[in-house]
């Protein structure tokens, strides 16, 4: 990567201890492999610890370092997705502020990212951190590459690089930074993925609880159904619309030749309550995907020129 081309951004949440190091380990690794930092960029996400204070100085001191400090705690996909946009380089690395993820890793990830490669994700095999959160991570890593077809064994990792025009096709909200992997593969941009080191935490204390997990599914399923169905909604709900008929007329099918063929009395039974609700669910979910694709067909935009992977004129 050439001069200017690197955005290094930091989202911030009570971490006055470890700014003014990260920035300086940063700086260091950029000038020992010679890349010319476009910025480091810091997002103070609602610190209530002195935290602001640390990077207003910092930024008036160091040239390189640049400050933001959001209104009050969005999250942490918000203060990346603002500083994201408020950066200029044409890769842009994102990591955590507490010290665990090592910026001498830097050269490698940009190394990383070859002309086959959109997205570079750190893997964090030698985790440093209580088994209350490794081994949740692990499972909740599992189940998301099973489900998303994306073979990556830490989605948690925040140490990532991409480059700019993912985020020309890309709105991170909610919980949505973890799955960036995902939404930019659904998209047809590549990932790799980089094994990387891991520190303990030295200052301060995690940001995040054990409600993480159920947040993170709900938002797998939110990922799911944008990579795979948000411009063609007919097909999640007329398939299941289809399956649930399917199974509605075997029910009644059943019913209908069991009454024909030996005179049993059906009006009394819970099947036939099940296979008519099944019929009537089957119609009204196939309707909302039709009603869907007519939204969609309404309102979806044109495709960014960012999807465009080469171009010969």
């Amino acid at each position: 990567m050439t001069a200017l081309d690197v955005s290094v951004v930091v989202p911030v949440r009570n971490e006055a201890g470890t700014v003014a190091e990260l920035a300086r380990q940063v700086a260091v690794a950029a000038d020992d492999a010679e890349l010319a930092l476009a910025e480091i960029l810091f997002v103070d996400d609602g610190s209530t610890d002195g935290s602001w204070a640390a990077l207003a100085e910092l930024a008036a001191r160091e040239p390189r370092v640049r400050a933001l400090r959001l209104r009050r705690n969005f999250g942490k996909a918000t203060a990346l997705d603002v500083g994201i946009r408020e950066s200029t380089g044409a890769v842009i690395v994102t990591m955590d502020a507490d010290l665990q993820d090592d910026p001498a890793e830097l050269p490698r990830f940009l190394a990383a990212m070859t002309d086959d490669v959109d997205l570079v994700s750190g893997w964090k095999q030698g985790r440093r951190d209580p088994l209350g959160k490794t081994l949740p991570s692990r499972f909740f890593n599992w189940v998301t590459a099973r489900l998303s077809g994306v073979p990556l064994h830490d989605f948690n990792c925040g140490y990532k690089a991409y480059r700019r025009e993912i985020f020309e096709t890309i709105t991170l909200y909610g919980e949505l930074h973890r799955y960036v992997p995902v939404l930019a593969h659904g998209r047809g941009f590549r990932v790799a993925e980089l094994p990387v080191r891991h520190h303990p935490r030295r200052y301060g204390r995690s940001n995040y609880g054990v409600e993480r997990m159920a947040k993170g599914f709900l938002d797998l399923l939110t990922v799911l159904m944008l990579s795979r169905f948000a411009s063609r909604p007919g097909h999640l709900f007329g398939g299941l619309g289809l399956a649930l008929g399917a199974v509605g007329f075997a029910v009644l099918a059943y019913l209908s030749g069991l009454k024909l063929l030996t005179g049993a009395e059906i009006g009394d039974r819970p099947l036939l309550l099940l296979g008519v609700m099944l019929a009537i669910i089957a119609v009204q979910v196939t309707l909302f995907g039709v009603l869907g694709e007519l939204i969609v067909s309404r309102t979806a935009p044109r495709p960014p020129a960012a999807l465009i992977r080469e171009r010969r004129d």
